[in-house]
């Protein structure tokens, strides 16, 4: 039981860091000033068919950004993705070709890299990076770029409102924004230069060419799964600093559809969360079960300090959902389930990466 009760401390002081983390939270202004620098949006994609039609209406739509140039990197696609970002009748949509990824690069940073080469918009330009599953509201990147600007930031992750169908989606898929939310100090992390306090979301990502460059690009990342927290690295490793944002208000995102679709996508890179090491993925499951899944199932059997352990993680995960436009009820009491599939697929991902069997859209990783 004492135990247990230190457990429940741990959710709670895990709660309470999250609440502060959600006030702490950069947000855009409601109604963002316009972008006087040249804005040129990369969107990489690879058999994106059903979804780059309705990326690209939302990209045009943009207000505030009179220079405004799109950039689509068509990434050995086989579907008919090339030829519905050709049929659109607009000056500022580019379709570009990516040749295969040389050896040593993964296709996602070098489809990026592509795309930012392609861009005409000067040292003083922005880079934006938005999957082609991403859709922009008609603020998002002015608001992002307010942020960006008004704070003396290289780089910006506004989080896209989750949207989650289907039991697996709705238990797994608020995981990633209650993860940085409880346990990355916001204002540490973006004062720091310290690489390891990172949290990016690469379905969009809003940076200063200076800053880009800087850090070397995608080039610098060219190997990694999760190329959007390892680019957040690189700016800081150069002097730069950037910061998720609420992008609650500017995108919403359905990431991936159903349980297959969910386990392949996290398969891939959950083994690379936590510094790669097999280890440390180990030792990651267990705290998580340890702090949010051990006091719940005291609680079932009668322990209070369990019941408050339970509480306390379903309020800290209510937290985020509300700030980051989530589900908020009756998900959040199922926190402990969604930490026990969380587990299920971080072993999953480490055996498959040890086993050299992970792939994503038919490539091998």
């Amino acid at each position: 039981m004492s135990l247990v009760r230190v457990l429940a401390g741990v959710s709670v002081l895990g709660a309470l860091h999250a609440a502060l983390n959600v006030v702490l939270l950069r947000r855009p202004p409601v109604d963002p000033p316009p972008v006087r620098r040249p804005v040129t949006v990369v969107v990489p994609a690879r058999n994106e068919e059903e979804q780059i039609g309705g990326c690209l209406t939302a990209l045009l739509d943009q207000r505030g950004v009179p220079a405004l140039r799109v950039v689509v990197v068509d990434d050995g696609s086989t579907d008919g993705t090339a030829a519905v970002v050709e049929s659109v009748a607009d000056p500022r949509v580019r379709l570009v070709r990516a040749a295969p990824p040389p050896a040593g690069w993964l296709g996602k940073p070098h489809a990026c890299a592509t795309g930012a080469a392609a861009a005409d918009d000067g040292d003083d330009g922005v880079l934006v990076f938005v999957d082609a599953d991403v859709r922009l509201f008609p603020d998002a990147i002015a608001g992002a770029v307010a942020v960006l600007e008004r704070h003396g930031l290289d780089l910006v992750s506004p989080w896209p409102r989750p949207l989650a169908h289907g039991p697996a989606e709705r238990l797994v898929q608020p995981l990633a924004p209650w993860l940085w939310a409880t346990t990355l100090p916001l204002r540490l992390a973006e004062r720091s230069r310290r690489p390891s306090l990172a949290a990016a979301n690469g379905q969009f990502l809003v940076l200063g060419r200076r800053g880009y460059d800087r850090a070397g690009g995608h080039a610098a990342v060219r190997g990694e799964v999760l190329e959007d927290i390892a680019l957040l690295r690189a700016v800081k490793r150069a002097g730069g600093r950037g910061v998720p944002i609420d992008g609650s208000r500017l995108a919403a995102c359905r990431m991936y559809y159903g349980w297959p679709a969910l386990r392949d996508g996290y398969a891939k890179s959950l083994w690379a969360a936590v510094g790669g090491r097999p280890a440390a993925s180990v030792a990651a499951a267990v705290a998580l079960t340890a702090v949010w899944v051990v006091p719940p199932v005291a609680a079932l059997r009668g322990s209070r300090a369990g019941l408050v352990g339970w509480l306390a993680g379903a309020a800290g995960r209510a937290a985020v959902a509300a700030a980051t436009g989530g589900r908020i009820w009756p998900d959040a009491l199922a926190h402990p389930v969604s930490i026990l599939v969380f587990d299920a697929l971080m072993a999953r991902s480490v055996v498959g990466h040890r086993r050299g069997t992970l792939t994503w859209r038919d490539r091998h990783l």
